[in-house]
């Protein structure tokens, strides 16, 4: 009798561990996967084409790129409480930006990694991650949430030079 009821106490505790955390871990599955379409197209791309501009008014792929990562870790970092200013790369090198890209997308693994649900409801300064709500202050989840919303964004514009160089983007020729 008594391990019958220490075994349905530690399922009850099992099962809540399940749904702990369940707010941020639905929050960071878009975030893997535009993560993972920014790697890919990063990695698609040749590294000669890193200099292309589909006009010359708009910055090259390379540069979206560093907007990207430098945007991402920007905020993860943030998110964290690791507030730093990251500077866009001199060089829009191919292995350089995908290193760049790499830093961030772990930063913001593990600034999800490292949210509870509760914590993810803690406001942090609106002025992190643009754009600028006019309340001074939002949760750190809506933060990530606009920094998926953003990495989505860029990642759609981008998928332009990659469709003007011949190369399908990731996410239409899904593996």
């Amino acid at each position: 009798m008594v391990r019958s009821i220490f075994l349905a106490l530690l399922s009850c505790s099992l099962l809540r561990a399940q749904v702990s955390n369940a707010l941020v871990r639905e929050a960071k599955f878009p975030w893997t996967v535009v993560r993972d379409n920014l790697f890919k197209m990063a990695e698609k791309m040749p590294a000669e084409n890193y200099d292309f501009k589909p006009t010359a008014e708009i910055e090259s792929f390379g540069q979206r790129l560093a907007h990207i990562a430098g945007a991402n870790l920007f905020v993860c970092q943030g998110v964290m409480g690791n507030q730093t200013t990251v500077a866009r790369p001199a060089s829009t090198s191919k292995p350089q930006l995908i290193a760049l890209l790499k830093q961030a997308s772990t930063a913001c693994d593990s600034a999800f990694d490292s949210l509870s649900d509760a914590a993810a409801m803690e406001k942090i300064s609106s002025r992190l991650g643009g754009p600028f709500p006019p309340e001074p202050t939002r949760t750190k989840l809506a933060t990530l949430n606009n920094m998926v919303r953003h990495s989505n964004e860029v990642y759609g514009y981008m998928c332009v030079y990659l469709r003007l160089k011949g190369i399908v983007p990731p996410s239409s020729a899904p593996e």
